[in-house]
């Protein structure tokens, strides 16, 4: 509800591949990330990264819940001179890395992990990625990478709504069969609902599944998750909703959480 209200206010874009990570940050954000809101660069956090830095509405949304900004400071978004800027920004308290230009967060994440395990240090990095952004050669240099320095003390997930800016991933550039090749790249590889809480808890709590390998988890989603007018329609990619579409989006979702909660 924050991301919709946050995207129509600011009368900008990307709120449909927002709704489809929420649930998967809602989990990271709720029981999986060890991080403090009160010490955002608390030396022993672990490291998230978003690299689908267009939907990063649902990761301001999740830092405002979680304590690290205020949910006032949601009403900016987008605004001249606020930090909330369009594509998430690492001048948000609790935000590790500016991302936008697709196929950058994992090279940056293995980094990160490479210097947790040449230092000794516990924390882990996690990084979200989007499925239309596998067609950039960067992440399976990336991949490679981190399978060749068994950075065990990494996880990946891959938000595969299987739609992208203009159309579906499969007419894009395919990625079948996605499974099978992130296995052959060295990492281990589960696949889960990522609107399931339970199974996304059970499955990103438990890193690393094999020692020696990174994790990654392709995580099923629907683009547009819990709005009916958004759900795998491409269009919302750039759309803004109107008043109206807001409406009746917020009433939705608004049921959705009275039956979790009833």
């Amino acid at each position: 509800m924050h991301a919709l209200r946050m995207v129509h206010q600011a009368r900008a874009s990307h709120i449909a591949s927002a709704l489809s990570i929420c649930d998967i940050l809602a989990v990271l954000y709720g029981s999986v990330l060890n991080l403090d809101p009160q010490q955002p660069q608390w030396p022993q956090r672990d490291r998230f990264i978003l690299s689908k830095g267009h939907a990063c509405v649902g990761v301001y949304a999740a830092l405002a819940e979680r304590g690290f900004i205020g949910v006032d400071s949601l009403s900016t978004y987008g605004r001249d001179h606020s930090p909330l800027m369009n594509h998430i920004s690492h001048k948000v308290p609790g935000v590790e890395f500016s991302t936008g230009s697709l196929g950058h967060g994992l090279p940056f994440g293995v980094g990160k992990a490479l210097a947790a395990k040449r230092r000794h240090m516990s924390w882990r990095t996690v990084v979200l990625l989007s499925d239309g952004e596998l067609g950039e050669g960067s992440n399976w240099e990336a991949l490679m990478f981190a399978a060749h320095h068994q950075l065990d003390n990494l996880t990946a997930i891959i938000d595969y709504n299987k739609l992208q800016s203009l159309t579906t991933v499969e007419k894009t550039l395919r990625i079948e069969p996605l499974a099978d090749k992130l296995t052959a790249f060295g990492w281990a590889v589960q696949e889960v609902d990522g609107h399931d809480h339970l199974a996304l808890k059970q499955s990103l709590g438990s890193t690393p599944w094999h020692s020696g390998k990174p994790s990654v988890v392709i995580a099923h989603t629907t683009k547009g998750k819990g709005v009916q007018i958004m759900e795998n329609k491409v269009e919302w990619h750039y759309r803004t909703p109107d008043a109206e579409q807001l409406r009746v989006a917020l009433e939705e979702l608004q049921k959705i959480e009275t039956t979790l909660y009833a």
